[in-house]
């Protein structure tokens, strides 16, 4: 169970600053290896403030894998806004994710470590977002903008390639080429292998 939101203006920005402190730090260390007293040093602020917006570094751990489940979905959301059809999304979409990679790596690693952190925050992660994706396939199949196929593996698929090509071609790569992977990636997801 979570504490509630701070009520005040002031509280919500402590709140904030300490989520971003621990981003930094938990990205970086990982999490067995941060502490709360790490945390607090980051965000310069007293080790009894953190008790007053979390109860535990677990806790501030599951709300930064919440965070970037809304962050992502709300810019992913975004970027597809404008799309003509359901490929100009899946390009968008792609783009804005891998992106959004590249400008927050520790949230990324994060919500890779909560695999074993908080494998329950790990899997609502994933089939939240995978829940929203299939209805959008789905909309889009209705639509004729795509093939006929089961929505919830298409999406399952689609989310995977995403994650994997985050890892491999943006947190492996000193500079990556964002537009020259999606580009790779949308050929493949709009022809398929088939010569």
């Amino acid at each position: 169970m979570t504490q509630g939101l701070p009520k005040t203006k002031r509280g919500l920005e402590r709140r904030a600053q300490l989520l971003h402190a621990a981003e930094v730090v938990i990205g970086d260390k990982g999490f067995s290896m941060a502490s709360i007293a790490d945390i607090t040093r980051e965000a310069e602020t007293a080790l009894g403030t953190f008790y007053i917006y979390f109860r535990s570094k677990e806790e501030i751990f599951r709300e930064l894998v919440l965070e970037m489940g809304r962050l992502t979905r709300a810019m992913v959301a975004e970027a597809v806004t404008e799309a003509p059809d359901r490929l100009a999304a899946e390009r968008a979409g792609l783009h804005a994710f891998l992106s959004f990679v590249a400008d927050r790596p520790a949230l990324y690693r994060i919500v890779e470590e909560a695999r074993f952190v908080d494998p329950e925050a790990y899997r609502n992660y994933f089939t939240s977002f995978a829940r929203a994706y299939a209805a959008q396939l789905r909309r889009a199949q209705a639509a004729g903008e795509i093939t006929e196929g089961d929505a919830e593996i298409r999406a399952w698929a689609l989310m995977g390639i995403s994650k994997t090509l985050g890892e491999r071609f943006v947190l492996w790569e000193d500079k990556p080429d964002i537009d020259r992977v999606v580009e790779e990636t949308f050929r493949m997801i709009s022809e398929g292998l088939v010569p």
